[in-house]
């Protein structure tokens, strides 16, 4: 069944939001001083790409870094990628069959507000962190 909703939310939605998170990484990274959250969301892309079997966690290890990091992002670039996921989510939600799409767009809204100090894991292993 994951890969059948994987293999429908690429189509329908993923290819364009790992779009949007990918640009969003090649312009933090053209910023040598953004280069860690261009690496987020790098690591996001592949998670809307292929969202069903995985899921966020937080890692214990993020500090105080990841906290400031985090408002940075929200500013320049979270807040739009939340966009999108909402807008998304509630055009998806307007079809039965895109509803379960639509709760995964909505589900996405707090790693593209706040990447930093989240980890993507398994979902038969939430707690298996670093």
């Amino acid at each position: 069944m994951k890969l059948i909703l994987n293999l429908v939310w690429l189509v329908l939605s993923g290819l364009w939001l790992a779009i949007g998170y990918v640009l969003a990484g090649i312009i933090c990274c053209v910023l040598i001083v953004t280069i860690p959250f261009g690496i987020a969301s790098f690591r996001i892309a592949g998670y809307a790409l292929w969202p069903f079997g995985r899921t966020t966690v937080e890692r214990r290890d993020a500090g105080a870094g990841s906290v400031l990091g985090n408002v940075i992002w929200i500013i320049f670039a979270g807040w739009w990628l939340a966009l999108g996921h909402i807008v998304t989510g509630i055009a998806q939600c307007v079809t039965i069959i895109g509803i379960p799409l639509g709760i995964a767009n909505f589900k996405m809204i707090p790693i593209s507000l706040m990447p930093l100090g989240r980890e993507i894991v398994p979902t038969d292993q939430p707690f298996a962190t670093r």
